[in-house]
């Protein structure tokens, strides 16, 4: 474990201005706004830097093995309205005539690099007490990740083979949790943020 350190303490500093001053690959081009705060935040600890980061989303996505461009058929970050999911539903028969859309609402997560061991552990556990119930570590070698995940998530088929499975009250009743899950995931971005700020 000693070696590890010493390893990761010698490469760390290189690798996280790497990451850092890389352009954003991401299909959305950059940091969700409610978790830009948060990123910042880690970023700037000399011990850690973030690797990825979602602020939680709400999505109509199609049912495939693998992920492909145009999988996403509606996607936000925001807080949606029911007119707005509604026309992406109605887009989403039209367009995938085979198969299932799932109607998706995920939570925020990071995934951070660590210095050490040590700083991991701090971080993991700094967050699972705080809300954050499904983070975990991703490994323990090489960039030290671990992956800051909340808890609260939607999923369920909507669509198949173009026909629409729910009813618009059914969406509604839907759209209302997801949407107060979201509110609860940025909820717990701010409450990370006081105590990664103590």
């Amino acid at each position: 474990m000693i070696l590890v350190k010493n390893f990761m303490t010698f490469n760390f500093e290189s690798t996280k201005k790497d990451i850092l001053g890389k352009k954003d690959k991401s299909n959305v081009g950059g940091i969700d706004p409610p978790i830009l705060e948060l990123c910042d935040l880690i970023n700037s600890n000399e011990d850690y830097f973030t690797t990825s980061s979602c602020s939680g989303r709400v999505t109509l996505v199609e049912d495939l093995d693998k992920k492909a461009p145009g999988v996403f058929l509606f996607r936000s970050h925001e807080r949606v309205e029911f007119e707005e999911l509604k026309k992406g539903l109605m887009d989403a028969a039209e367009k995938v005539s085979e198969g299932l859309v799932f109607f998706k609402q995920e939570p925020c997560l990071v995934v951070v690099s660590c210095r050490d061991s040590d700083c991991q552990w701090r971080l993991f556990s700094e967050a699972r007490n705080n809300g954050w119930k499904k983070s975990g570590i991703l490994s323990v070698d090489k960039k030290m990740l671990v992956e800051l995940m909340s808890s609260e998530n939607i999923s369920f088929p909507v669509i198949k083979d173009g026909e629409i499975l729910v009813s618009d009250e059914m969406l509604k009743i839907v759209l209302e949790k997801a949407n107060g899950n979201l509110a609860k995931g940025w909820g717990k971005i701010e409450g990370l943020k006081d105590k990664i700020n103590k």
